[in-house]
């Protein structure tokens, strides 16, 4: 799953971000007492000195910038920079420190202010960022000191260590505030359906009901009325007490979509809870069902349809059955010959694109009986 996030969604790495702005200042004040207590031991102290001070404004403008969860997601590419910027300080070691300072393994010019970049950068592009911002710090750190020696080798670990956990950290806490804001949304669109449905029992359904009692009673045009008001009365019912079908993470629920087929001769069964899907897998299974339904329409006029979902953990199926008269045999055989492939397109020309199985038990008198069976992980 990925997951975006911006300067309209409030960032749950926040507190990352905040820590590396910390980090980076008392770094930097270790930094300036480094330069202060081996001044007369550089080869060139002023260069020193320039390079601190590059560091300090360089400090109080990314702290400035990260400190703003808007402009740290507008301005990315300052993250990059700030690996690159870092990087290059690091380099200028060896026209700063002495032979004899490098031989002591004296502390580099940026000292552990060079350890803040990769840190950013995890908090910013999640795992991947932080291994590559560490990286490029490491190499810059085994370049200035001229050899691969133990203690280059360590801090190469512990950089590349410290980016990968941020990274990952960041990307987890970001991942379950969208679950959380997800959830919210979900309980809110819940509560809100519930008092619509309660307004809606105790007006519009009340009245459709009693117009389809009475003109059932009256006969004639008022039993045609009835019958309408019936149908509207299913479809609000089943409208009100649907969970919403909105794709989330490319995904929906097809107990909900199925519910919205139910009609006064449509009968839908299914599990209490949500069947979550891929929303084209969603999509190609109400067609199926809807194209099944139309057939009794078409030639069962008047017939009772039932549609059952069922889930069983790897495979839903999906059951539509009629109590019609049944397909004569050789009739799809017949129809298939003569080029009227209605039914062998719309269903089952649908169920095998998305890798499932399907089956036909029908017989004169018997009524028809379609199963569906595809697995979870069908593609879209």
């Amino acid at each position: 799953m990925s997951t975006r996030f911006g300067p309209t969604a409030r960032d749950l790495a926040s507190p990352l971000w905040w820590g590396a702005i910390g980090l980076r200042v008392l770094t930097l004040v270790f930094a300036a007492g480094i330069v202060v207590v081996h001044q007369d031991e550089y080869r060139r102290a002023w260069l020193a000195w320039a390079v601190l001070g590059v560091m300090t404004v360089w400090t109080g403008l990314t702290s400035v910038v990260y400190a703003r969860e808007a402009q740290r997601w507008h301005w990315r590419w300052l993250v990059v920079a700030d690996v690159v910027v870092t990087a290059g300080l690091v380099l200028t070691s060896p026209w700063i420190l002495a032979d004899a300072q490098f031989d002591a393994a004296d502390p580099l010019i940026t000292t552990v202010w060079a350890a803040v970049p990769q840190l950013v950068a995890g908090a910013r592009f999640g795992a991947t960022g932080g291994l590559l911002g560490g990286l490029v710090i490491a190499l810059a750190t085994g370049l200035a000191r001229g050899e691969f020696t133990v203690d280059v080798a360590r801090d190469g670990v512990l950089l590349l260590a410290s980016g990968l956990l941020i990274g990952m950290t960041a990307t987890t806490a970001r991942r379950s505030g969208s679950a959380l804001a997800q959830a919210l949304r979900t309980e809110a669109a819940t509560t809100e359906r519930e008092r619509l449905a309660r307004s809606i029992h105790d007006s519009v359904l009340q009245v459709l009901a009693r117009v389809r009692k009475r003109g059932a009673e009256l006969g004639g045009e008022a039993a045609e009325l009835a019958e309408l008001a019936g149908e509207q009365e299913i479809a609000l019912r089943a409208l009100v007490t649907t969970e919403p079908t909105r794709p989330t993470d490319e995904t929906t629920d097809l107990r909900a979509a199925l519910q919205l087929l139910g009609t006064p001769t449509v009968h839908i069964s299914a599990p209490a809870g949500p069947v979550s899907l891929p929303a084209a897998v969603t999509a190609e299974l109400v067609d199926a069902v809807r194209e099944a339904l139309a057939n009794v329409a078409k030639h069962a006029e008047g017939a009772q349809a039932w549609v059952l979902l069922e889930d069983l953990g790897s495979e839903v199926i999906v059951s539509v059955r009629d109590d019609g008269p049944g397909i004569p045999a050789g009739r799809l055989e017949l129809a298939r010959a003569e080029g009227r492939l209605g039914v062998a397109n719309s269903i089952r020309g649908r169920v095998a694109g998305l890798g499932g199985t399907i089956s036909l038990d029908t017989a004169p008198g018997a009524g028809t009986e379609w199963e569906i069976r595809v697995p979870k992980g069908a593609p879209g």
